[in-house]
């Protein structure tokens, strides 16, 4: 896979990135950007730790679905403070996913400011996602097909990010966000998958405080570095032809694709991997 640098600024005017990056669909770094909230010394495993506490939440791991279970379904249960405690201790590769903040924890809402740079935020579904340090999240993209922010917070993360483009590239398996479940992409197999030298998009790291514009069907692949957690800010579509996207996302191939499971299992899932293989070779001529 081939890299380059990701633009980084540590602040931008809202006519600079709308003409820059939210036009152009191009992914921004702003480092240290939420230092600048009144309140950012709350954003920390502690405080949240402290308003959550006994909420029972689930958690996932890193493994591939389970072809006999919804691809939803958590790893296991726990305590809230019971799992800050646990990632802070040792490794671990479970999270917390989709941690709607207005839900679990309002008064949050309180304690940061949505970026002025021209997008319409979903002000209902802020989301925080926390991770320990052996925690990956697969490469994918966002079902909703909507841009957004996206914060790091207390540890870093490793990003790797990829235009829509690089869909051949990473193997993309029909009908689904994300790709091949046996890519590692910390250590890549090309002998295995060779179509993914051809791969090029973004590789770096995420500290505490940074923010990311992530344009709508960008793929990426999260890797926790240390116990950390984030937080995305959803745009609302701003075009036509985008809500159809999302509208077919959502509610046509998402749901196809959860029948298929329940009909076939294991047998789907072997069929769209060898699929995506057949396609990225032929498109490679490999």
């Amino acid at each position: 896979m081939k890299f380059q640098s990701i633009d980084t600024v540590e602040s931008i005017s809202k006519e600079d990135f709308i003409q820059n990056y939210l036009k152009k669909r191009k992914p921004l770094l702003l480092k240290g950007y939420a230092k600048n909230w009144k309140d950012f010394d709350k954003w920390n495993l502690d405080y949240i730790k402290d308003k959550a506490g006994e909420q029972v939440v689930p958690l996932y791991d890193s493994k591939p679905a389970d072809p006999k279970k919804s691809s939803d379904t958590p790893a296991t249960y726990m305590k809230f403070n019971e799992y800050v405690d646990l990632i802070k201790k040792e490794p671990s590769d479970l999270r917390i996913f989709f941690f709607i903040i207005k839900d679990k924890i309002p008064e949050l809402l309180k304690n940061f400011t949505f970026p002025d740079l021209g997008l319409k935020y979903f002000e209902r579904l802020p989301t925080l996602f926390f991770g320990g340090s052996e925690a990956k999240v697969l490469m994918h993209y966002d079902v909703d097909m909507t841009d957004f922010f996206h914060f790091q917070f207390h540890g870093n993360k490793r990003i790797l990010l990829f235009d829509p483009k690089q869909s051949k590239a990473l193997y993309k398996v029909p009908l689904s966000v994300h790709t091949i479940y046996e890519i590692d992409y910390d250590n890549p197999d090309y002998e295995k998958f060779p179509a993914l030298k051809h791969a090029q998009g973004y590789d770096f790291v995420m500290n505490h405080g940074d923010a990311l514009f992530i344009p709508r069907g960008y793929w990426h692949y999260n890797r926790y570095l240390e116990p950390g957690f984030s937080m995305s800010l959803r745009a609302f579509p701003n075009e036509f032809f985008q809500v159809l996207n999302t509208v077919y996302h959502v509610f046509i191939m998402r749901y196809t694709d959860k029948l298929m499971r329940k009909i076939f299992q294991l047998k789907w899932i072997h069929f769209k991997e060898k699929l995506a293989i057949k396609k990225s070779h032929q498109y490679y001529n490999i």
